[in-house]
């Protein structure tokens, strides 16, 4: 997916989230775990891989118990500076909501990275401050609740994040990670705390400034013809 589809959605001339460039941290192989109270809480989980954060929405978070698959929907790769992020993006723009920087890392994966990702069964080790050991994301193959299961295609991105079993393993009847430590790992704030903060605000659409406070602004009427603009910029 490499980094086509973050920029196509975003104008950087007006933006000031970092620009969709192929990057690296010291190790290469950072993660990254951000609790996003968008439209819907859900955590965005990212493995740095050539250059990029793979990136998957995982709406009910990570689990330690391997019978536990939670669903993790594939989004587009996102640039290594993304990673750090925590922070409040406005509402009504892309990915409006409060992020918290939930879990961070290094990670290794078991076998060849993007064979394993292009199978569709990536193996791997955590080694974070909430996670720890082996998990595994698994592409969906089949649709739930067709009849001769129905292949998906490639515009599909629904995988499963699992957990493997090591010495990590504990039952989410007795035991929730994302329960037991929901703060941030950078600030220690919870998500109500970085909501009501102004420290770090992420715009990433078009600022609409107030009119007055322009220089050389005047009041007007509107002009009597409608002017279509020659293109529209995107939201």
């Amino acid at each position: 997916m490499a980094l086509a589809d973050y920029n196509k959605k975003r104008d950087f001339n007006v933006t000031a989230e970092p620009p969709g460039r192929v990057g690296s941290t010291a190790t290469g192989r950072s993660f990254v775990i951000q609790k996003h109270a968008a439209s819907r809480l859900h955590y965005d989980f990212r493995l740095e891989l050539d250059g990029v954060l793979k990136s998957w929405s995982v709406p009910k978070g990570p689990s330690f118990d391997p019978s536990v698959k939670r669903l993790a929907v594939e989004v587009e790769d996102h640039p290594i500076d993304y990673g750090d992020f925590e922070g409040i993006i406005p509402a009504g723009q892309y990915g409006g909501g409060t992020v918290l920087l939930w879990d961070r890392g290094t990670w290794a994966p078991v076998g060849d990275a993007a064979k394993s990702l292009a199978a569709g069964e990536l193996k791997f080790e955590l080694q974070g401050e909430k996670l720890q050991g082996r998990f595994v994301l698994v592409k969906i193959k089949e649709r739930p609740g067709r009849r001769g299961g129905q292949r998906l295609g490639p515009e599909d991105r629904s995988w499963l994040l699992i957990k493997e079993r090591d010495a990590h393993v504990r039952p989410e009847t007795q035991w929730s990670v994302t329960e037991a430590m929901p703060n941030s790992v950078a600030t220690g704030r919870e998500m109500a705390a970085i909501a009501a903060a102004s420290d770090r605000v992420w715009h990433s659409n078009r600022d609409r400034p107030d009119p007055s406070a322009l220089e050389g602004a005047r009041a007007a009427a509107l002009p009597a013809k409608k002017v279509v603009p020659a293109s529209t910029p995107r939201r």
